[in-house]
This record gives structure tokens, C-alpha cells and sequence, in this order.
């Protein structure tokens, strides 16, 4: 006797055959023509036993499977078990590819059992097969099931109704939880439901401090299973005698919430939790932006669309996590106990989940690989690009793939870096321009509009800092429009110049540097920080401006940066202050994920405190504005901070950026 297999090369499908492979049986697995590399791994998987797998090709949506009829006659009567896996696993997929997928998919195999006389035939089904059940969904109930309001859950329902109804061999119905990753190695083959949510929770580990409280949602019932428990449970219930004509339910038997899991996770992921959770009639209003009705609705579906697009969210995960039903798996629990099969509690393996999905499945868990998606033949203009944080930028994105644009003042100094990056291999242009002059602005977009391709990426990078108390510039106004008209008005004037050919192409992104300081009210920098704080304001209006139109805008607020800038104030000499080429890599990261604001630790941290108490934040800048005194260029005194103070709050302050 042998087994037949569909959707054996899938992820719980590798996992039953290794575990069918070892009961000393061939086991047949229907392979699709180009999917070889798929089936080379199932074998490697059975490891000692992988000489009892064999291929048939064929193609679960033709009829008969379209297995050739010599192997189909080779198989009559000798198939003890057809397992039935094959199925299409996706929420976001369309009605009639489910339908033709998971119905006709699952009459062709029913009708191949029959032809082939199997002694039984293994369907599995899912839990979404009980559409949104107000209550407990037992084994036994099946037409109960509703709403079925989601393509995927009709035709999970759908196929489970043509067994029940058409299979004339003897059958057996199981109905997997949400199936996630191996408890034991974390291994999980494609990200899917809850681990659509890990994005959200590594950004909101990237944001905020572990310690920080966030209020959260309780949310519906979730349940969650290991792909192993699942291979082991069908392994052991197929061969259990007197069981036929049954529905198991391979569920978890304790109840989780979704704010539950969430919490589990984000602990394995070490991110904030949800200390307080809201019940779930917000959950519901959040949900019905999945379907809202009406023209009225249309922006509130919008902005949900582009939050949940942010981090990678389908829209129909929304209805699952006010999920009403829970399930009883007693029958099942009854026949697997005996063989010690059962499933591990999540807080045990939910660490390992993370781990996997972190290091194999996350899509920016490379950052050189990010970036090289993110900037592979596009243009980059980068202002203030002969030199520091803008010629490091500029070295990291020509080796990624970029066309790069320099522009700058000095045209001496502008060659000596366009050869540098050129040295990586890197297509490099330079434009020498003054930006606070109107007409070399004009010129420069005048040869912009020339060029082709087109620009993609604008980074405002060029920019002049005055480190001087207010009580120093009484009679210095000008230093003030110096600054604006630098960090500010040629920032504006540019991205005024580029918007047009951006949005008629729906596809740009602008790029902002600004200082941790707009964020921290540095004191001594308020000239610096109001041109800053200007730019983040034009910046963060367009954001919402060109959303629609395909245009992207961040903000990036670096801290101090060993560069030409700083170097007259003395006393950061003894201070750990970013690289150029630290700097650059978080410039990097603001063109690859394209956040709205990308800050540090200590910025985001600073911007907590002034939320929660200003009082704190003005008072800590007061002492810094007596610590450290204006440079001597700035009519500052000749002392200052000692060394040995500078020494001592410095190793204070080691490992943050200000």
C-alpha cells in the first residue's frame, strides 16, 4: 500500500511526508511541471526515508489532476490514503482564484480518490470553514458555519461541503488553527497571519523604549498552531481505526485574545506591550473600515488603507482580529493524547517565531539588500555633496546602485568627491550651485528637466549651523536669515522646482535632514533650530499633500556629527558623536523604508519627555545652556566646560547620540 499527497511540497505538507516517509511506505506526492526545486526539498526533508518519496507530475486544477493515465492505472488499488492539501492559503486573494483553487481543486482530487480506488481519502480544511460563528464551533457542526463573509472562508466552506457530500470512499475532515511556524526550529516558509503584524511591532520596538506603556485592544479569539503539531496530529488521526466520517479540529484548546498574542510576541520581539486594552466594540469600528459603504466613508478608507499599507497590513486581516468564534477540539484531543501529541503553549515557542521570521523572512532584515532594491537604477540628488554627511551618503548609494547627483558650492572640491564615488563603480554627476542664489537654482533645475531619466530621490542635506545664545545675537539678526535662507527657503525652492516632474511620474521622494535638536530645543541653536523646524514643517505638510500623488516625504533628525560644522566648538571633542559614515547609514535607511520621521533613541525619547512633561524638557535645557557656553568664536568665554567635566559628563551620556 502507498500514500498520495496534494499540496505535499507546501509548508504543512513537507511536514506530513516526513512524518508519512518514515512509517516504511512510498509516498506520492502530485508535483506541478517546474516545481522540481520544490520536491528536491520535501526529499531532503525526509532525510533517511526520502528514498520513499516519488514525483507525479500533475496539476491539481485539471481534471483527473492531470496525471498521465499510465501512472494514474499504476496507482488503481494500491493507495491506502490521499491526503488532500492542496489548497490556496492567501486572504487577499480573489473569489474566483479561491474558487478554483479550493472547490475545483478539491472536486479534481475527490474524483481522483474515486478512480483510483483509495481507502480513504484526508481532507484538510481549515478553522475559516466556520465563517465568523458567534460562539463555540464544535467538531460535529458544520452547516451552522456563517457568516461567511470573506472569499477564503466560502471556499474553505465550499470544499468541505463537496466531501461531505460527494465522496463515496471513506473520509476524514480535519481543521487546522492558524498555522504558523515550527515550535521547536521557528521555521515558517512565507509571512502570513499574525506575522503580518510583526512589522508593526519591530517598528514600535524601533520607536519607543521597552518600558513605554501602550494602550492596546483585547480584540477577537486567535488560535494558533505549530506547523509540527499539525503533521503529527494528521499522521496520528489518519491511522486511528474506526474514526471515519469525522471532523477533527487541530486548534489550540486554550482561548487566546489578539491583544494576547500581540503582547506575547512583542515580548519575544523585547518591544513595548499593551498595558491597557480597550474592548472591542473600537475593534469593530476599526474593522468596518475592511468594507466600508458609501461614498461618504471613501477618505476614512483611504487612511486606513495607507496606515495599514505602512506596515505591510492587508485590509482583510482587520476582519480576523475581531474574530468571534472559538473552537472545541475534544474528539481530537481525545485521539492524540495517547500518543503524547498535543500543542505547546505559545509564551513556550512564540521567541522562536520571532527569531526565524526576524532573521529569514523579514524583508529588511538586510539592510545593504534594502537599499539596493530601494535605489537599483534610480537618481539621487544630494545637496551639500562634496564633503561629510552628504559625500558618505552618496558613497553608500552609488555602491547600492544609485545614479548619484552632487551638488555644492565648490566645484574643486565637487570633482575631487564625483572621482571618489565614481571609484565604486558608481554613475556620478556634479552640478556646482550656490542654493541660496535664485537663478544657480534655476540653472540647476534647468538641467535637471534636461536630463533623462528623471529624478527619483531629492536629499536636502546642504545646510550651515551658528551655535550662539539668543542673549549673543541682539544685534545679529542676519543670523538668523542666513540660516533660513540655507536650511530653509533653498530647501523649499528646490523641492518647489522637482515636485512637478515627481507627481506627473506618481513616483519621487524627498528627503529632509534636520537636527535632533528641533526635537531636544537645544539651547544655543535657536537660530539653527527655527530654519530646521521650519523645513519639518513644509516637509510634513507636503507628506500629506502629495500622499495621493505618489510622493514621498521624510524627515530625518540626526544628532551631532563629526563634521567641518562642529568643529569650532571645542568641548564636543571629549563627546561621542556620530561618524559621517554613522550618519549616513540612517540617511540610507530614511531612502530604503521611506518613514515619515526617522530619529534616535534620544530623539524620540526627548519628544516622550516634552509630551508627558515640558516642565522636564525646559529644564534640562537650562542647565545645558549653563554647562556649555558659547565658543569662543561666539563671544563665548575662554574656559568653559574643563576637560575633566567634559570627560566626566561625557562617559554619562556614552552610547547617546545629542
Amino acid at each position: 500500500m502507498t500514500y498520495f499527497v496534494t499540496g505535499g511540497t507546501g509548508f504543512i505538507g513537507r511536514h506530513l511526508v516526513e512524518q508519512l516517509s518514515a512509517r516504511g511506505e512510498p509516498v506520492h506526492l502530485l508535483v506541478r511541471a517546474g516545481s522540481r526545486s520544490k520536491f528536491e526539498r520535501v526529499v531532503r526533508q525526509c532525510g533517511a526515508h526520502a528514498h520513499r518519496v516519488v514525483a507525479v507530475e500533475g496539476d491539481l486544477g485539471a481534471p483527473g489532476l492531470g496525471i498521465a493515465a499510465s501512472q494514474r492505472a499504476a496507482l488503481v488499488g494500491r493507495v491506502s490514503h490521499v491526503f488532500h492539501l492542496g489548497a490556496l492559503y492567501d486572504l487577499r486573494a480573489g473569489e474566483a482564484q479561491l474558487a478554483r483553487s479550493n472547490v475545483a481543486g478539491t472536486e479534481h482530487a475527490l474524483a481522483f480518490a474515486r478512480d483510483i480506488d483509495a481507502g480513504g481519502f484526508h481532507f484538510v480544511s481549515s478553522i475559516a470553514a466556520a465563517g465568523r460563528y458567534r460562539g463555540t464551533f464544535t467538531e460535529e457542526m458544520f452547516a451552522q458555519a456563517g457568516p461567511l463573509d470573506h472569499p477564503y472562508f466560502r471556499s474553505k466552506h465550499d470544499a468541505e461541503a463537496r466531501v461531505r457530500t460527494t465522496c463515496r470512499i471513506p473520509w476524514q475532515i480535519y481543521r487546522p488553527g492558524m498555522v504558523v511556524g515550527h515550535s521547536v526550529s521557528g521555521e515558517m516558509d512565507k509571512v502570513d497571519g499574525p506575522y503580518y503584524l510583526f512589522k508593526l511591532i519591530q517598528r514600535l520596538r524601533e520607536t519607543l523604549p521597552r518600558w513605554v506603556p501602550l494602550i492596546g485592544i483585547v480584540g477577537g479569539h486567535v488560535n494558533l498552531v505549530p506547523v509540527d503539531f499539525v503533521a503529527a496530529a494528521l499522521d496520528r488521526l489518519a491511522h486511528v481505526p474506526g474514526v471515519q466520517g469525522r471532523c477533527f479540529h487541530l486548534t489550540d484548546p486554550h482561548d487566546y485574545r489578539v491583544g494576547e498574542v500581540l503582547n506575547l510576541f512583542a515580548a519575544a520581539a523585547h518591544a513595548p506591550q499593551m498595558r491597557v486594552q480597550l474592548d472591542r466594540r473600537l475593534i469593530d469600528a476599526l474593522a468596518l473600515g475592511a468594507h466600508l459603504p458609501g461614498e461618504a466613508l471613501q477618505p476614512l478608507r483611504r487612511i486606513l488603507d495607507e496606515l495599514l499599507s505602512e506596515v505591510g497590513v492587508p485590509s482583510a486581516l482587520l476582519r480576523l482580529i475581531d474574530h468571534p468564534t472559538t473552537f472545541d477540539c475534544r474528539h481530537a484531543e481525545q485521539q492524540l493524547a495517547p500518543a503524547g501529541i498535543h500543542v505547546p503553549p505559545l509564551a513556550e515557542y512564540a521567541w522562536r517565531l520571532w527569531d526565524f521570521w526576524e532573521r529569514q523572512l523579514d524583508p529588511d532584515r538586510s539592510p545593504e539588500v534594502r537599499l539596493r532594491r530601494a535605489v537599483q537604477g534610480k537618481t539621487v540628488l544630494i545637496t551639500g555633496g562634496s564633503s561629510g554627511i552628504g559625500l558618505a551618503s552618496a558613497r553608500k548609494l552609488g555602491a547600492a546602485g544609485a545614479r548619484v547627483i552632487l551638488v555644492a558650492r565648490d566645484a574643486q572640491r565637487l570633482e575631487q568627491a564625483r572621482a571618489e564615488v565614481a571609484a565604486l563603480g558608481a554613475e556620478v554627476s556634479v552640478f556646482a550651485c550656490n542654493l541660496t542664489e535664485p537663478s544657480a537654482t534655476d540653472a540647476l533645475l534647468h538641467w535637471l528637466a534636461a536630463r533623462d531619466p528623471p529624478l527619483d530621490i531629492l536629499i536636502h542635506n546642504a545646510g550651515h549651523s551658528i551655535r550662539r545664545g539668543i542673549d549673543a545675537t541682539y544685534d545679529r539678526l542676519h543670523d538668523y536669515e542666513r540660516l533660513m535662507q540655507i536650511n530653509y527657503v533653498a530647501a523649499v525652492r528646490l523641492t518647489l522646482g522637482v515636485l512637478p516632474c515627481m507627481t506627473a511620474r506618481a513616483s519621487g521622494h524627498v528627503i529632509s535632514i534636520s537636527s535632533i535638536g528641533v526635537l531636544t530645543h537645544a539651547s544655543r541653536f535657536a537660530a539653527y533650530n527655527a530654519s530646521k523646524a521650519a523645513l519639518e514643517a513644509f516637509t510634513r505638510c507636503a507628506s500629506g499633500e502629495f500622499a495621493a500623488r505618489g510622493v514621498r516625504f521624510t524627515v530625518v533628525n540626526l544628532p551631532l556629527v563629526r563634521t567641518a560644522m562642529v568643529a569650532p566648538t571645542k568641548v564636543y571633542d571629549a563627546f561621542e558623536l556620530l561618524s559621517p559614515q554613522q550618519a549616513a547609514d540612517l540617511v540610507c535607511d530614511a531612502v530604503a523604508r521611506r518613514p515619515e520621521r526617522l530619529s534616535t533613541g534620544l530623539g524620540r525619547f526627548a519628544q516622550i519627555v516634552d509630551w508627558l512633561a515640558p516642565q522636564l524638557t525646559r529644564a534640562v535645557m537650562g542647565e545645558s545652556f549653563r554647562m556649555f557656553p558659547d565658543s569662543q568664536a561666539a563671544g563665548g568665554p575662554a574656559d568653559g566646560m574643563t576637560a575633566a567635566e567634559a570627560r566626566a559628563f561625557s562617559a554619562l551620556l556614552r552610547e547617546w547620540h545629542f
